[in-house]
């Protein structure tokens, strides 16, 4: 399969290029109906991004789907629902391209580079993510905290098996992982969301990298300070 760089967003970490993938409409194995349901959550994705949620309508997110609007309800009851389960259809993505980038990571600071790596590709490539995800705080207050809540108990066991190996600190990892997600966050608004490049430039990425070893303390803290050496002195890290 063709390799292509990654893009706008992935910068910072000399992250290897990611394996090109098919449209999420084209994967093998969906049916119709599959299909149909998944091109009007794209098309919602990008109506609720594009216009808000208020001013977002069935007839626009058909249109951009490219179906009949009365197909619309055979899969969702309105505008409402369809909401809903584009920011439950966020989460799973976001969190499935963290997980994925992380993998072969062979110490937490490492998968924590890895991750948020994943995450600012992802943001860069869809937007949406931010804009709908702050809609979800008036428009739906449920989806909103089950999207954090879910994103939380998924980072609290390998926090606690860090934190039981002695890899970084013993702490509270609610409270870590809570404060990881604010730093991430923070940075992909201001440098994705906001910035014309739509990326997150190398030394802010390797700033970023370094405040969060200093949250993990531990020998996260020695590793991202050699790290930090070896790029000072111009060696790469291999990934």
């Amino acid at each position: 399969m063709a390799e292509r760089l990654p893009p706008a967003g992935a910068l910072g970490p000399p992250d290897k290029a990611v394996a090109e993938r098919p449209a999420r409409n084209e994967l093998k194995g969906e049916g119709k109906g599959q299909r149909t349901r998944r091109a009007l959550l794209e098309a919602a994705e990008e109506v609720f991004g594009a216009f808000g949620y208020h001013d977002a309508s069935i007839v626009k997110i058909t249109e951009m789907a490219g179906v009949a609007q009365g197909t619309f309800y055979l899969y969702f009851s309105g505008k409402q629902e369809v909401f809903d389960e584009v920011v439950a259809d966020l989460n799973q993505r976001v969190r499935h391209a963290m997980s994925q980038a992380a993998r072969g990571a062979t110490t937490r600071l490492e998968a924590e580079r890895l991750g948020f790596a994943g995450f600012f590709r992802f943001t860069a490539e869809h937007p949406a993510l931010y804009r709908v995800i702050r809609q979800a705080e008036f428009v739906s207050p449920k989806a909103l905290r089950h999207h954090y809540e879910t994103i939380i108990e998924n980072y609290i066991p390998p926090l606690n098996e860090a934190m039981d190996a002695g890899e970084i600190a013993a702490g509270d990892p609610m409270v870590l992982a809570w404060s990881l997600i604010a730093v991430g966050e923070a940075i992909g608004m201001r440098w994705i969301l906001w910035n014309e490049a739509h990326e997150v430039p190398p030394d802010v990425f390797n700033e970023m990298v370094t405040i969060i070893a200093r949250m993990l303390g531990g020998s996260a803290v020695t590793e991202a300070s050699s790290v930090a050496t070896a790029q000072a002195n111009g060696v790469e890290r291999a990934d």
